[in-house]
């Protein structure tokens, strides 16, 4: 892992842990700005909703299978 990620998850547990941008500065010994940046960073990550499946893609990836798995294809005759 490159330096600046193990940076940006130290700051990232610092802020989670209810630190101010101020304080983690002074902790780590970085400027403000920096600290800043990377904190605007992983707030500004948007949840992607368009990843979350149906029930049976998610049993699915439980290994629970899939009606298919089991020999319905939703057809009746």
């Amino acid at each position: 892992m490159s330096k600046m990620a193990e940076l940006a998850m130290e700051i990232e547990d610092l802020w989670t842990q209810g630190h101010n941008v101020y304080t983690i500065a002074t902790m780590l010994n970085i400027p403000v700005n920096l600290v800043d940046e990377f904190v605007a960073n992983f707030m500004n990550v948007e949840y992607n909703e368009s990843m979350d499946g149906d029930f049976d893609s998610a049993m699915a990836s439980a290994g629970m299978g899939t009606d298919e798995d089991y020999g319905d294809y939703g057809e009746s005759l």
